[in-house]
């Protein structure tokens, strides 16, 4: 089951690269993200639809340039994607409820799961647990 919020923009309404990102399956710079560094309790919320992906806890510096958690909210939250694009082999990752790209999971995460989301700022919003601040990646 997803978690919808009525306050994300419409596609339309999205900025040039949260656009790119999430619809063009694009990738932000490294080391540029608005989230990157983000270390306040909360939810990652889907940029596109609202659906909640990430819960704050689960966030962690990989050292990769791009924000990078060990698990999604719930199991049926990410969509996963066969990638052979660049001459390599990846898994993608999209919302599970708009199918907006967000980045790419990798099996080189720390325990419980093993597994690192590398994961766009830009395909992302971040809603403070305590205040309810929204911060757009």
């Amino acid at each position: 089951m997803s978690i919808i919020t009525k306050s994300s923009p419409a596609p339309e309404q999205l900025t040039e690269i949260q656009r790119y990102v999430t619809q063009d399956h694009g990738t932000e710079p490294p080391f540029s993200g608005k989230l990157l560094h983000n270390r306040r309790e909360g939810i990652y919320h889907c940029v596109v639809c609202g659906t909640a992906l990430f819960y704050s806890d689960t966030k962690y510096d990989s050292g990769c340039g791009w924000p990078s958690f060990y698990q999604p909210v719930q199991p049926d939250a990410i969509k996963y994607l066969t990638d052979k694009a660049h001459n390599m082999q990846r898994i993608e990752i999209h919302c599970s409820g708009c199918e907006a790209h967000l980045g790419h999971v990798f099996p080189d995460g720390p325990k419980p799961t093993g597994e690192r989301y590398c994961v766009n700022s830009a395909s992302m919003r971040f809603t403070d647990g305590q205040s309810g601040d929204i911060t757009a990646g």
